[in-house]
C-alpha cells in the first residue's frame, strides 16, 4: 500500500479514467478543424453544446463522457482512501471530493444545454435578461457553477496534499504554476461574464473561458501521470 491510501492495483484505473477524462475535456479544440460558426474569441465553450447548434450533440457527448469519467476517477480514489484511516489526510480528501463533484457537474452539464446562444444571438440574450429562456438555462449555470468550483477545489486541494504529505512528485513540482494560472483564467472568465452580463460587450470571454478549461484538462492529466507514477513505488 503506497502512503496516500492506493495500491498500485487501484492506481492504475484511477489514473487512467482522470487521464481520459483530461483529454474529453478538451473536445472543444474540435472547433479548430469543424465548422461551428461560433468565434472562440467570444462565446461561450458551453454554446458548442447548445441545442440549436448542428454539432451540438457532439460536445454534448464529450462534455458527459468527460464527467462521467471524472466522477469516476474521483470516486475510486475517494473510497480508497476513507477506507484506509492511515491515508485519511484532509487535504487529499478534500482533493479527491472536488474531482468528483467536477465529474458530477460537468456530466449534468451535458443533460442541461443552452437552447440557443447567447454571445452571437441578440434574440437570444435578450430572452435571457427577461427571464424567457428554458429552465435549463439556469440550471446550466448552476451545474456549470458547481463543476468549476469541484475542479478548483481538485486543483488547489490536491496540488496542497503533494506538496505537504511527499506525495504525487510532477503534482508537486508542476501543480502550483497551473493553480496560479487556473485562477488567472477564472478571473478573466468571471469579469467577462459580468461585462457581458451588464452589457459592456464579451470582453474575450471566450479566450478566458478556453483557457479556463484548458489548464484543467492539463492539470487532470498532470494528475493522472501522477498518479500512475506513485502506483509503481
Amino acid at each position: 500500500m503506497s502512503p496516500h491510501g492506493l495500491s498500485p492495483r487501484t492506481a492504475w484505473p484511477v489514473a487512467v479514467l482522470i487521464g481520459l477524462a483530461g483529454a474529453a475535456y478538451t473536445a472543444w479544440v474540435l472547433e479548430v478543424v469543424l465548422s461551428t460558426g461560433l468565434n472562440p474569441i467570444e462565446t461561450y465553450v458551453s454554446e458548442l453544446a447548445a441545442q440549436d447548434q448542428p454539432l451540438g450533440g457532439l460536445f454534448r457527448a464529450t462534455d458527459f463522457t468527460a464527467g462521467l469519467l471524472a466522477f469516476s476517477g474521483g470516486l475510486l480514489a475517494l473510497s480508497r482512501l476513507l477506507k484506509h484511516a492511515e491515508s485519511r489526510r484532509l487535504w487529499a480528501v478534500v482533493g479527491w471530493a472536488g474531482v468528483t463533484l467536477f465529474g458530477a457537474a460537468t456530466a449534468a452539464d451535458a443533460w442541461l444545454p443552452l437552447s440557443c446562444t447567447p454571445t452571437v444571438d441578440p434574440e437570444c440574450a435578450a430572452l435571457e435578461t427577461a427571464g424567457l429562456v428554458p429552465a435549463t438555462h439556469r440550471a446550466h449555470a448552476v451545474s456549470s457553477s458547481l463543476a468549476m468550483t469541484g475542479a478548483l477545489v481538485g486543483l488547489v486541494a490536491l496540488t496542497v496534499a503533494a506538496r505537504r504529505y511527499g506525495w504525487f512528485a510532477p503534482l508537486a513540482r508542476y501543480g502550483p504554476a497551473l493553480v496560479a494560472l487556473e485562477l488567472l483564467a477564472t478571473a478573466w472568465t468571471l469579469t467577462a461574464i459580468a461585462m457581458f452580463t451588464a452589457g459592456r460587450g464579451t470582453w474575450a470571454l471566450g479566450a478566458g473561458q478556453r483557457l479556463q478549461v484548458l489548464f484543467v484538462a492539463l492539470w487532470l492529466g498532470l494528475l493522472a501521470y501522477s498518479v500512475h507514477k506513485e502506483g509503481r513505488t
